[in-house]
């Protein structure tokens, strides 16, 4: 592994894609959940409802322009040009690599990601395609990564693809609820929608973790080939290490609101708890903003078996 430009412009274009991924996941969710409150034009909770709308279709095309950029520094990365001379490559990677054809799969689900994302009205339709898109995206991102190595169908890219899924349905919730929709629901009047809302975050969030967990393990297990050795002494090692920490970090976080601030604030629906719980989940989304960056470093460096040999 060389760290130079075209490793960093590729590190920054999948963490932009993890991020942009999350946050469509996130907002579709509670798009979701406030559509019925949602309904009347008055509702208190229209205001959170809009800002999930428009949260999803940014991050649909931020995603769409991520995923083509990721595309032409991993053109230039294999084979060995600069930038602008990989647009001559781009057929060659999508027609001949395996790369190409698990990009081709998850620009594919960003495409009708993006297409369900600007359709006004929703449906059982749009919703179902919505989740094929979510679920093709996860499948073609695990198959560019090192899962791919045992082969496309293996049981390690499907492992890779429920990791990616379930990353993104924490990470999303953290990240669009705590960034965008949440802060929203600020108002008195809306007391009740944010309590109920913050208590799906939260339970979802609770199911989500318990498989990040299960497939990180196996993950992990996988690139280190179980020896505490290799995680110690390669630079895959480091990165990972540095994402289990930002991973404790929200998980600390999401518990402080799950066990304490949450129930309190469902005892009191004061203002000051409804901010205490709202400013934590802030915080939670900035910790695993940090995961998903250390996540798309993780996937651009060498396993740590193979690093030593």
């Amino acid at each position: 592994m060389s760290i130079d430009g075209l490793w960093m412009g590729q590190v920054a274009m999948a963490a932009l894609m993890n991020v942009a991924f999350a946050f469509a996941i996130g907002s579709a969710l509670l798009g979701a959940w406030l559509a019925k409150d949602a309904k009347a034009k008055i509702s208190p909770a229209r205001p959170a409802w809009v800002r999930a709308q428009r949260s999803m279709l940014t991050a649909a095309v931020v995603l769409v322009l991520a995923d083509l950029g990721w595309l032409l520094y991993q053109a230039a990365s294999m084979s060995g040009v600069a930038l602008p001379a990989a647009f001559g490559f781009v057929p060659t990677v999508l027609t001949q690599t395996h790369v190409g054809y698990g990009w081709s799969v998850a620009f594919a689900g960003a495409l009708v990601l993006l297409g369900t994302a600007m359709t006004g009205h929703s449906g059982m339709l749009r919703n179902a395609l919505l989740w094929l898109a979510v679920i093709a995206i996860a499948a073609g991102k695990a198959s560019l990564g090192h899962a791919a190595d045992a082969g496309p169908a293996s049981a390690a890219v499907a492992m890779q693809t429920l990791h990616v899924l379930v990353t993104g349905v924490w990470g999303g919730l953290a990240i669009t609820a705590g960034l965008a929709v949440l802060p929203a629901l600020g108002a008195s009047t809306a007391r009740g929608i944010l309590i109920r809302t913050a208590t799906q975050v939260s339970n979802v969030s609770a199911v989500a973790v318990g498989f990040v967990l299960l497939s990180g393990i196996f993950n992990a297990v996988q690139g280190s080939g179980g020896s505490f050795q290799a995680i110690a002494s390669s630079t895959w090692g480091h990165v990972l290490t540095l994402k289990l920490s930002l991973v404790a970090l929200a998980l600390v976080l999401g518990g402080l609101n799950r066990f304490l601030a949450l129930p309190r604030l469902r005892r009191t629906a004061s203002t000051m708890d409804a901010h205490t719980f709202v400013n934590v989940l802030y915080l939670e989304a900035l910790a695993m903003i940090g995961v998903f960056v250390a996540a798309a470093a993780l996937a651009h460096s060498a396993p740590a078996l193979a690093a030593l040999g």
